[in-house]
C-alpha cells in the first residue's frame, strides 16, 4: 500500500479530502490506490455525521473479508511492540495487514496524542502494511467513534488482517471486544495481577491472553494466576490460551499468531464468527440510531424542551421516565 498518511501522526491530509468525491475515492481504493486509504480514513475521522453515513453505506458491501484482531492492555505492557512483532509474522506468511492504533486525544489539537508508533517504523516502508493512529476525541471505551468505519476502509482495501490497538484497559475499555473477531489482552509482570484483570471485567472478553516481557521476574506467576482464574471461571467453548512473549525480540510472536489462527478456526467451525459479526452489526445499528436520536434532541433545543422537562423532574412534578416519554413524543411528532 502507498504509505501516504502513515508518517503524519495519523492525520493524513485533511486539506485534500474535500477535493475528491467519496465515489471517486472508493473507486480508487478498489483499484489498489493506497493513497485513497489515507484520504478515506481522514474522511471518516473528520467525524461529520453525513460523511460517516455516506462512507459506511459505500464501504459496507466491499468489506467483511478481513480478520479483525483487537489488542488491549494497560499502558506500558508493550502493546505496540507486540503489534509490530505480530505484523512481522503475518507479513512473512504473505498477509496484507492494516494497523489502527487508537490513542488518547490531545487536549489542544484533538489529534492522536502519541501519533504513529515509533516501534512500528520497521514496517513503515512495507507496501503490504498500513499503519494509522487515530484519536479517541473523548469517546469512551478505548476506541474512536470512527474506528468501525476505518476498519471497513482497510477491509475494503484488501487487508487480510486488521489489528486494532486500543487505549489502556479497564471497565470502560472492553469495547474492542465488540469490534474484533479475536480479542487479545496483554499483561506484563509489574503491571497488575490476574485478580485486577478479573475485577476490571477483562477476563470475560479475552479470547487470548498474552503475558509480554516474559523474560522478567514474575512473568510465570502472572501466567499461572491467569490460568487458575480461567479454570475457576465459567465454562467456555474456547479454552482461552495464555501465551508468553518477549515482543522486543520477537519471541513467542509465532505462537501468538497460531493461537489467533486457532481461535478463528474454532469460531468458523461452530458458526460463532457469523454470530459475532451479527452482534457487531446490531450494536453498530443501535449506536447509530442512538446518535441520530441525540442529534434530533439537540435540534429541539435544550432550552425549549429538555431543560423545561428537567425543571419539572427536579421539582418533583414529573418522573424521569414520564419526562423521557414526552421528549420522545415530541421528537416523533417532528418526524
Amino acid at each position: 500500500m502507498d504509505r501516504e498518511g502513515s508518517g503524519r501522526g495519523g492525520q493524513g491530509d485533511p486539506a485534500e479530502v474535500p477535493r475528491v468525491s467519496l465515489g471517486e475515492l472508493v473507486e480508487r481504493l478498489q483499484a489498489g490506490d493506497g493513497r485513497a486509504v489515507a484520504r478515506l480514513i481522514s474522511w471518516v475521522e473528520d467525524g461529520r455525521r453525513q460523511q460517516l453515513r455516506d462512507a459506511a453505506e459505500a464501504l459496507n458491501p466491499l468489506a467483511g473479508r478481513a480478520q479483525v484482531v483487537g489488542l488491549t492492555g494497560a499502558p506500558g505492557v508493550g502493546k505496540s511492540t507486540l503489534a509490530a512483532a505480530l505484523v512481522a509474522v503475518w507479513r512473512e506468511a504473505g498477509h496484507r495487514v492494516g494497523v489502527l492504533a487508537v490513542d488518547p486525544s490531545s487536549p489542544f489539537t484533538g489529534g492522536a496524542l502519541l501519533g504513529d508508533r515509533v516501534r512500528m517504523q520497521r514496517h513503515a516502508l512495507d507496501e503490504g502494511v498500513y499503519i494509522r493512529s487515530m484519536a479517541t476525541r473523548g469517546h469512551l471505551g478505548g476506541l474512536a467513534w470512527a474506528t468501525p468505519q476505518a476498519v471497513r476502509v482497510l477491509d475494503a482495501a484488501g487487508c487480510d488482517v486488521v489489528l486494532v490497538e486500543t487505549v489502556g484497559v479497564g471497565q470502560a475499555e472492553v469495547e474492542v471486544a465488540g469490534l474484533a473477531d479475536t480479542t487479545l489482552v496483554a499483561l506484563a509482570p509489574g503491571f497488575g495481577d490476574a485478580i485486577q484483570v478479573a475485577k476490571a471485567g477483562i477476563l470475560e472478553v479475552a479470547d487470548v491472553f498474552v503475558v509480554n516481557k516474559a523474560d522478567r521476574d514474575g512473568a510465570e506467576a502472572v501466567a499461572r494466576d491467569l490460568r487458575q482464574m480461567l479454570h475457576l471461571g465459567e465454562a467456555r467453548p474456547w479454552q482461552v490460551p495464555v501465551v508468553m512473549t518477549v515482543a522486543e525480540r520477537g519471541e513467542g510472536a509465532e505462537r501468538l499468531a497460531e493461537a489467533i489462527a486457532d481461535h478463528r478456526a474454532q469460531l468458523e467451525a461452530h458458526g460463532e464468527l457469523e454470530r459475532r459479526r451479527r452482534r457487531r452489526a446490531a450494536r453498530e445499528v443501535e449506536e447509530v440510531a442512538l446518535a441520530d436520536l441525540r442529534a434530533e434532541l439537540g435540534e429541539l433545543g435544550r432550552g425549549e424542551a429538555l431543560d423545561a422537562l428537567a425543571d419539572q423532574v427536579a421539582a418533583g412534578k414529573l418522573g424521569p421516565y414520564a419526562a423521557a416519554d414526552q421528549l420522545l413524543a415530541e421528537v416523533r411528532g417532528r418526524g
